[in-house]
């Protein structure tokens, strides 16, 4: 395909996949803050079955909001369902997926220091892994473990630790992550798809045919939304960690997944006991000492100079060469690249001057994190990224 073309389907699905995402998860999470927030009814609400009921205000103008215990006893003229904006995120997500790591297999999943395998085998491996991962979620939700919230949680985090560890195993590290992540959205949408609605049109059925509506439909439901409110975070970080590769380009990227999302799930649980009016601030309090101590372990040792090293002067005709050879095929004013038609996030290396102007962003993504040259397709060598730190290190100056 066209990569002027690639370009544009790239753009314009992944704005839709934002915005449809934004639509879904802005709805999630209002709806839990509403569920929270509800209040114990006055009695004439009460004996028309309402569980709880809030007031609020925007936009210049008040809400009164009630929820059900069950159903109303006769259904409205207009009903507002809230599941297309979960079925069009992961319809973009699975374009978007499909575009970038399975037409552009070879760019971005394959990584051939990883596994030696070809494109059919990787979007084989991709999709199967999301069919099995979504697979025995269903099957354990569907399970008596669901009546077992913190049992079932752990299962579903080891199955989850063995999934990021199997794919780091097979994908490059950016693969590995994005499929976790659409493991994740795939049950999120399933979750809307299989529990959520079934049960929503179960309840509407039943008070349509004028009958007493099982309480188990809306149970159903309620586990799986709760699954959702607190995936939410750790898929949002997992759509957004492609441009962090000091989290993934690292020997242990398949458990550094986990503790973020361990972490990002524990954010969520203390804005989930907020609006419950329990203050927790030990929950966020944990998250960030545990963000600090996860940045701590993870962080790139810090090159130090020999004293023959200290002594030596840097050479910026040979910085110069090493970027021009190893860097400058996608980040030049005329890129060589076969994907990469258009220099990356603007940076372009046209002279000694504007490598100094990045020298900040080569140190994180040549020398630290190693996630540059891209899948290090120019072959970058050990001894020119120790180059670039020590020129770095020293300075990055112009002598």
């Amino acid at each position: 395909m066209d990569p002027y073309i690639t370009e544009w389907l790239n753009l314009i699905i992944r704005f839709a996949h934002v915005v449809t995402g934004i639509a879904w998860i802005g709805a999630s999470f209002y709806f839990v803050w509403l569920d929270n927030h509800l209040q114990t009814p006055p009695d004439w609400k009460d004996e028309k079955g309402v569980k709880g009921d809030l007031w609020a205000i925007h936009g210049g103008g008040f809400y009164e909001v009630a929820k059900y215990k069950l159903a109303p006893p006769t259904m409205p003229t207009t009903l507002h369902w809230f599941k297309w904006e979960a079925y069009t995120t992961w319809i973009t997500g699975f374009l978007l997926l499909s575009l970038m790591f399975y037409f552009g297999a070879d760019s971005y999943l394959i990584d051939k220091r990883v596994a030696d395998i070809s494109q059919m085998e990787a979007i084989g491996l991709g999709i199967g892994s999301i069919i099995v991962g979504v697979g025995c979620y269903e099957i354990l939700v569907r399970s008596k473990l669901k009546d077992h919230g913190l049992v079932l949680g752990l299962i579903l985090f080891l199955l989850g630790t063995a999934f990021s560890y199997g794919l780091t195993q097979v994908f490059s590290a950016r693969g590995a992550y994005i499929h976790i992540g659409a493991i994740i959205g795939t049950i999120m949408a399933g979750n809307v798809f299989f529990g959520i609605i079934p049960s929503q049109k179960a309840l509407i059925k039943a008070v349509e045919a004028g009958e007493e509506p099982n309480a188990s439909y809306g149970l159903n439901a309620k586990v799986r939304s709760t699954h959702n409110t607190y995936i939410t975070l750790p898929i949002l970080f997992i759509m957004i960690s492609n441009h962090y590769p000091i989290t993934y380009n690292h020997n242990g990227n398949w458990i550094i997944l986990m503790a973020i999302i361990l972490i990002t799930a524990a954010v969520r649980q203390y804005f989930v006991a907020r609006h419950f009016g329990k203050q927790k601030p030990s929950v966020l309090v944990g998250a960030a000492f545990s963000t600090v101590i996860l940045a701590y372990i993870i962080a790139p040792q810090t090159v130090e100079l020999t004293a023959e090293q200290q002594q030596q002067s840097i050479d910026l005709s040979q910085v110069q060469s090493i970027i021009d050879n190893r860097c400058g095929s996608c980040h030049s004013e005329q890129p060589t690249d076969e994907i990469f038609t258009v220099a990356p996030a603007g940076i372009i290396f046209s002279d000694i001057a504007s490598i100094q102007q990045w020298a900040p962003r080569i140190k994180v993504r040549v020398v630290d994190s190693q996630d540059m040259p891209f899948m290090n397709k120019t072959a970058m060598t050990d001894a020119e990224r120790e180059y670039l730190a020590l020129w770095i290190k020293k300075g990055a100056a112009n002598k």
